[in-house]
């Protein structure tokens, strides 16, 4: 069987061809197909991932400087502030586990990254304008949940593409 699958694959088959037949258990097939493409993978989920953890905690430390730098706000609302990626973000990953699987782990990442950009720069100008009010930081500040959610696409795209005796370290060299 193991040479079945890298006969049916050829000589130099397309990425597409490669991980319709995946299997990270076939050794001929890992170290000749798998290796390559598990390991790009896990180097682009790393990098996604530590940008979503930098973007989604950034949030709490801000929110408890917001009325020192001249907002006004009530106690009440910049716990709410503050603890909004947390519950936006647990919410998401319902949604974001599957979504690898179903738009492709490459083309995910790259959109729920870049998905990112869309509440710092959003942030960046509210910030500036402490006329800004708690409704429209409210929005914001729930994009930025966004970045919680990718957590568990990323372990969902990884866990995939390795050998089992290598998933576990390989799933927590994502969270280092």
């Amino acid at each position: 069987m193991v040479e079945d699958v890298l006969k049916t694959l050829g000589a130099n088959p397309t990425r597409k061809e490669i991980l319709a037949k995946w299997d990270p258990e076939n050794e001929a097939f890992w170290k000749k197909f798998g290796e390559p493409i598990a390991k790009q993978n896990l180097y682009v989920s790393t990098w996604a991932l530590t940008l979503s953890f930098v973007v989604w905690t950034l949030w709490a430390t801000i929110a408890a400087q917001l009325n020192q730098v001249g907002f006004n706000f009530t106690d009440a609302q910049i716990f709410t502030l503050a603890s909004l990626p947390g519950l936006v973000g647990a919410t998401c990953r319902l949604f974001y586990t599957y979504m690898p699987g179903i738009l492709g782990g490459k083309n995910w990442t790259i959109f729920s990254t870049a998905l990112l950009l869309l509440p710092i720069i959003g942030l960046g100008g509210a910030l500036q304008d402490t006329s800004t009010s708690y409704d429209t930081f409210f929005m914001l500040v729930a994009f930025i949940g966004v970045a919680g959610g990718n957590f568990s696409s990323s372990m969902a795209n990884i866990g995939f593409f390795f050998p089992k005796k290598t998933k576990a370290l390989h799933s927590e060299l994502t969270l280092v």
